[in-house]
C-alpha cells in the first residue's frame, strides 16, 4: 500500500507530466521513440527520475500490453550532481550561529546532524520513544506534508528504518534543552501530534518547508554554503566515515536497507578507505618479509651445532688437569741405567803445537 505522500507525488506526476506528454496516443500506440522523446524533454528541464517503466511493466503483468515500450531504458540516466556538504568547521560555525540566534532550531539542527535522522523522522519524533537515561531513541513514525499543507504521520520509510538509534553528548544537551522547553505543555494521547519533540512553542508540528526556509536563512547569515535539510544526513555520514568508522556501523547509523547502498551513495569517500586498506596487506605482508629475511640471515651466521659442540668439547679437554699418577713412562720397564741423560762434559781442545 503506498503512502499518502507517495500517492500525492504519483498523481502530479501524472497529471503534470504523462498526460500532456502521451495523453494522445492510446495505450498501444505507445512505442519506443515517444518515451526517448519525452525522456530527453524530462532531461533537459533538469528531472532525470521518472516511474513510467514501473507503470508500463504493471500494464504488461495485467496483459494491457504485450511488451514494455519503455524496457531497455530509452537513455541512460545522467550522473547525479556532486553533492555540496558542509566541512566539520562549516558546520561548527553554523551550528554556533544557531546557539546564538535561533536556540530552538539550534537544537533541531544539532539532532539532525548528530543523528543521521531524516527530516521527516525528526519532526515525527515523540518523547515517548527518547529514553535519556538509556542514551537511546527510537524511530517509529515520521511527518510528512502532502502538496506541502496537509501534515500526516506516517510509519518510516523502509523497515530497517524503524529502528533504534544512539543519542551522543551533544544530542543529550540538545534534548535536555528541549524537554524544559515542554515543562508546561500537554499531552492528548488521541492526537498523533501531540508529545512531539520538536514543535512550535504552541505545541502543534513544525512544517517541513519551515525547517528549509529556516536552514538556509540561517546558513546565509552564519556565511556557509546554502545545503538542504538532507544534506545534513549526508554530512553525519560523511565525519563518520572520514574518521574511520567501518561501513557497516555507518550503515547501522543510518539504518539504510543494504550495506550497498550505503557504499554506493557514498564511494567517493569510501575510495581512501580502500586505498588505506590495501595499503595496510602491503605494509603486513613487507614487515612479516623482511623478519623473516633478517631470521634467514642470522640463521647463516651462525655456526653449525655439531661444530659448536667439537669446539665446547675441546675446550673442555684443554682447561681440565691431567688425572693424577698418569706419567708418560709409568708403563715402560725398569732398567739399571739412569733414565735421565746428562749432556757429555766440555773438554777443551788442545792446540797442536806450531813449529817455528
Amino acid at each position: 500500500m503506498l503512502k499518502p505522500t507517495t500517492m500525492a507525488r504519483y498523481r502530479d506526476y501524472v497529471h503534470n507530466d504523462l498526460v500532456p506528454a502521451f495523453g494522445t496516443l492510446k495505450l498501444d500506440e505507445l512505442g519506443h521513440r515517444h518515451i526517448a522523446a519525452f525522456v530527453n524533454s524530462e532531461l533537459a528541464a533538469g528531472r532525470g527520475k521518472t516511474t513510467l517503466s514501473s507503470a508500463l511493466g504493471e500494464a504488461v503483468r495485467h496483459h494491457r500490453l504485450a511488451h514494455n515500450p519503455a524496457s531497455p531504458p530509452a537513455l541512460h540516466r545522467p550522473p547525479s550532481p556532486e553533492r555540496q556538504i558542509w566541512t566539520a568547521g562549516e558546520a561548527v560555525r553554523f551550528l554556533q550561529h544557531c546557539h546564538h540566534t535561533d536556540p530552538d532550531m539550534a537544537d533541531l539542527f544539532e539532532f539532525l546532524i548528530g543523528t543521521g535522522l531524516r527530516k521527516g523522522e525528526a519532526l515525527g519524533l515523540h518523547w515517548d520513544d527518547v529514553h535519556l537515561r538509556e542514551r537511546v531513541l527510537y524511530v517509529r513514525c515520521t511527518l510528512s506534508a502532502i502538496d506541502n499543507n496537509h501534515l500526516v504521520i506516517t510509519s518510516p520509510k523502509t523497515r530497517t528504518s524503524k529502528n533504534w538509534v544512539a543519542i551522543s553528548p551533544r544530542v543529550a544537551t540538545a534534548l535536555h534543552h528541549r524537554a524544559r522547553s515542554r515543562a508546561h505543555a500537554h499531552n492528548d494521547p488521541s492526537d498523533p501530534f501531540s508529545g512531539l519533540v520538536f514543535c512550535r512553542p504552541d505545541g502543534r508540528p513544525l512544517r517541513p518547508h519551515t525547517v528549509l526556509d529556516r536552514l538556509r536563512q540561517l546558513s546565509k547569515e552564519a556565511g556557509v554554503p546554502r545545503v538542504t535539510v538532507h544534506d545534513l544526513r549526508h554530512l553525519a555520514a560523511t565525519i563518520t566515515i572520514t574518521a574511520g568508522v567501518p561501513l557497516t556501523v555507518v550503515s547501522k547509523t543510518l539504518r539504510h536497507s543494504t550495506l550497498s547502498t550505503t557504499a554506493n551513495i557514498y564511494s567517493h569517500l569510501t575510495q581512501q578507505a580502500a586505498r588505506e586498506a590495501v595499503d595496510t596487506i602491503d605494509h603486513t605482508l613487507t614487515r612479516t618479509q623482511k623478519r623473516n629475511d633478517r631470521g634467514a640471515w642470522l640463521e647463516r651466521l651462525r655456526p653449525p651445532r655439531d661444530h659448536i659442540q667439537h669446539l665446547r668439547e675441546a675446550l673442555n679437554r684443554l682447561h681440565s688437569p691431567a688425572p693424577t699418577g698418569f706419567h708418560p713412562t709409568a708403563n715402560q720397564p725398569l732398567s739399571g741405567r739412569a733414565t735421565t741423560l746428562r749432556p757429555p762434559a766440555f773438554r777443551a781442545r788442545k792446540r797442536p803445537p806450531s813449529h817455528v
